[in-house]
């Protein structure tokens, strides 16, 4: 059994609508109020607050007459809020992510529920301090009872529910099929059958529309009603994008999971790549990272095995008829002619090619052999 979040949206009533308000700004608060404790333990006194601690900072937090509203929403997604903040300082002295950081307002808000504050039955979802049910439009069903909720709310203005669930995933019929697979900007994926995917460029493709939005957005008076408007106008763009962007990684992952029992990639370390200038907003908009961890869960889900080669691998520059090595190949050098065996080549499906063999031989003889 493994965990799985499936995600809907959902159109509240004014009455739910102004419980989630509040809901989030308690849960915004909570949060930066224990983040700030925490962090002024830390410098002033060196001392580090653990979960219980941050738990009892909330408990005098909700006595105190200033806070006493905290008391009019559930105390589970406060409670939440808090567990989320223990995680968040447990990856960053992990060395996986960033120090945690204040919630804004203007930011996307979110509220965790466990099964102690909502009720699910018949595809039907209250939460607490509300009768009303939530008006989900539901795109499939559920695999079983989920074990929490998180709704949240984008600056789009769309709610969303999302349910942790537990499901056995259905093993894909094993094939005999391998792929390799490089990345670039003209085409997301290159593989090593000649296929290349394209790149639908959503960023490029509501740049006028945005660029206009933003100009709109510039001119209005801060603190005014146009301004928080004219702001939600962008956000919906932005939320275009992301969709649009989203929608195809998750088509192109699946297909590869689907086709291909061995799916050969890189090792790609993209925040070194995004450095350049000139390329750093076409490698964004790409979201080759995004499309590498979609096929790995996909790949565990469904009994297919995701192959990873290493980065200095020369998978461009290596002939993959012969294998001969290239002294330079220039990023501007799409095609080119193997100085041993004269084979003319596309650059992109021969690092392809290469990706799949050495993935191959990885995955045959250990990670220390290597084709070069």
């Amino acid at each position: 059994m493994v965990k799985k979040a499936y995600k809907y949206r959902f159109y509240p009533t004014d009455e739910q609508a102004e419980l989630l308000a509040k809901t989030f700004g308690c849960v915004r608060f909570v949060y930066n109020q224990i983040l700030r404790v925490r962090t002024d333990a830390y410098y002033q006194a060196q001392e580090s607050i653990s979960y219980t601690g941050a738990s009892a900072q909330l408990t005098q937090l909700k006595k105190s007459e200033e806070a006493a509203w905290l008391n009019e929403v559930s105390s589970v997604p406060l409670q939440q809020c808090l567990r989320n903040q223990q995680a968040a300082f447990s990856n960053f002295f992990a060395g996986r992510a960033k120090s945690p950081v204040f919630k804004k307002k203007t930011h996307k808000q979110s509220a965790t529920f466990t099964s102690a504050a909502f009720r699910y039955k018949d595809e039907q979802i209250t939460i607490a301090k509300s009768k009303q049910l939530l008006n989900i439009k539901w795109s499939r069903g559920l695999p079983s009872t989920p074990s929490s909720i998180t709704i949240s709310k984008d600056f789009a203005g769309r709610y969303f529910v999302s349910c942790l669930c537990e499901f056995e995933p259905t093993l894909l019929p094993t094939n005999n099929k391998s792929i390799g697979i490089d990345v670039g900007i003209t085409d997301i994926t290159i593989t090593s059958d000649g296929n290349k995917s394209g790149n639908p460029r959503y960023t490029k493709k509501y740049a006028t529309k945005l660029a206009f939005a933003q100009r709109k957005l510039s001119k209005k008076k801060l603190g005014s009603k146009n301004r928080l408007k004219a702001k939600v106008k962008v956000a919906r763009i932005h939320a275009k994008i992301s969709d649009g962007r989203a929608d195809f990684l998750h088509k192109k992952s699946t297909q590869y999971v689907n086709e291909n029992q061995v799916i050969c990639v890189e090792t790609l370390r993209i925040k070194n790549m995004v450095k350049n200038p000139k390329l750093a907003k076409h490698i964004a908009d790409a979201s080759w990272g995004e499309l590498i961890r979609q096929i790995e869960y996909k790949a565990l889900w469904y009994g297919r095995t995701l192959v990873k080669i290493d980065q200095w691998f020369p998978s461009s520059k290596r002939c993959a008829c012969c294998g001969t090595i290239a002294d330079k190949l220039p990023l501007e050098v799409r095609h080119w002619i193997c100085p041993e065996c004269h084979t003319e080549l596309d650059r992109d499906i021969n690092a392809a090619k290469n990706i799949r063999a050495e993935g191959l031989s990885v995955l045959a003889f250990g990670e220390n052999v290597s084709l070069v």
